[in-house]
């Protein structure tokens, strides 16, 4: 994973949003249980990687160079996502309602990465008008992921641990 293939920090984002979106749609055309296990597993590792570059790098960088509804909104969106993901992986293609799950999972995501790329006044125009270095970020981001890539193929990445919304037990 080259630093010169990502312009900068909001390329590398954009480029992991445009990723797990074709996994998705792979997913939804996927006819055998082992084909949508993998997939399903392969969505939830990206999205694990790409939820904690943001959360322990990029999100940081920008507080309080943003609207903080914006970036406390990313965070909560991430922790909706966090507890399907947590649920698809622990679970089985053979399960009830695991297609459902990864399709809402799937237009969570989609909502998410629409507020962050919408023109003018999404996160990343926001980030944009800032004074921080996103060549540098990126660069930060890139050592991140590609430790988190080698470690989810090692002995493989924690469950995704919710940061601000409380999972109360039943």
């Amino acid at each position: 994973m080259a630093t010169e293939t990502f312009t900068d920090a909001i390329a590398l984002l954009k480029a992991d949003h445009r990723k797990v979106e074709g996994l998705f749609e792979q997913f939804e055309k996927a006819s055998s249980a082992s084909r949508k296990q993998s997939l399903a597993h392969e969505i939830c590792t990206e999205l694990k990687i790409h939820t904690m570059i943001e959360e322990e790098i990029f999100y940081p960088a920008f507080r309080g160079k943003i609207e903080d509804d914006t970036l406390d909104e990313a965070y909560v969106e991430h922790d909706g996502a966090k507890v399907l993901i947590n649920d698809i992986e622990a679970g089985s293609v053979e399960d009830d309602f695991y297609d459902a799950k990864v399709h809402v999972l799937s237009e969570e995501i989609k909502h998410h990465v629409r507020e962050e790329e919408m023109p003018s006044e999404g996160m990343f125009a926001q980030c944009r008008k800032t004074d921080v270095d996103l060549v540098a970020l990126r660069d930060e981001m890139l050592a991140r992921k590609e430790a988190l890539l080698a470690q989810a193929k090692g002995e493989g990445l924690p469950a995704a641990k919710p940061t601000v919304v409380q999972l109360v037990a039943a």
